[in-house]
């Protein structure tokens, strides 16, 4: 989904395929900020948010934002192997070449994102989390599933908290053990908000929270920042209470699901 100044852009198709992109005059600031939104739905988007930006800049428009709270392409940061595309770079370069004046981020999937786009805004989650929680109540505890959502979240978020501790194949990368570590004599009778900044499948907080649930945790809830859609098929939603979001990438409907709006 993308928006220009607030308004959904709807591009058609030419019989051969190509987009076929167009803009109403009314909708250009001119000697103001304006405003791409892209709310990620498939890579074909890229090509009308270049085409928007250009088109803006065409007219004589400069000062223009991305709004892009989900970066497509962020999992493939890295290229360990000689066959493994570098997406995540190749992207920012796309993006980059732009020259725009800002693009706006909500909780990048690793540092590689934030160090490879020029004049990037990083927003964090701690805000929607906080709401969350003055909802939950102040006994929640909050679960990481691993260190290093320890160190991106704990600090900024506060409160008690406990942890996972991944073993995976290291050929499969299928998750072969997982335990909870911390201060778990807290975890009987509490309410537990498991964070984390991307879900898919759902494996890792499903088995997560079958082991939360042994060591005697009353409710458990999910906070994600990205959440793909393919969570709907999932053993995860069986296990917890309510999975919140936001909408950059979630666009099906569940009772379990609730919706976040992001606001930058």
């Amino acid at each position: 989904m993308i928006f220009l100044n607030e308004t959904e852009v709807n591009p058609k198709h030419f019989s051969d395929g190509a987009l076929d992109v167009k803009i109403e005059y009314s909708l250009l600031k001119f000697g103001e900020t304006n405003t791409i939104e892209w709310r990620f739905d498939n890579n074909e988007e890229l090509i009308v948010v270049y085409f928007l930006a250009r088109h803006l800049q065409n007219k004589g428009i400069h000062d223009i934002e991305l709004h892009m709270p989900y970066i497509p392409n962020a999992r493939k940061d890295r290229a360990q192997r000689y066959k493994d595309v570098f997406s995540l770079k190749y992207f920012s370069e796309i993006i980059n070449s732009l020259n725009l004046s800002r693009v706006i981020v909500l909780d990048p999937h690793s540092i590689v994102s934030e160090a490879l786009f020029n004049n990037l805004v990083v927003r964090t989650p701690e805000k929607y989390v906080h709401t969350l929680l003055e909802e939950l109540g102040s006994e929640t505890l909050m679960f990481y599933p691993d260190e290093g959502a320890v160190k991106r979240y704990s600090d900024k978020i506060g409160g008690e908290y406990v942890y996972g501790m991944k073993t995976r194949d290291k050929t499969t990368r299928v998750i072969q053990s997982l335990l909870i570590e911390g201060d778990i004599e807290n975890i009987p009778g509490k309410n537990i908000l498991m964070i984390d900044d991307i879900c898919a499948s759902g494996k890792t907080l499903c088995i997560a929270a079958k082991k939360l649930k042994e060591l005697g945790a009353k409710n458990l809830y999910v906070f994600v920042s990205h959440c793909e859609n393919t969570v709907i098929q999932s053993e995860l939603l069986d296990e917890i209470t309510t999975l919140y979001t936001t909408n950059s990438i979630m666009r099906e409907e569940h009772p379990k699901i609730k919706l976040i709006h992001v606001e930058f």
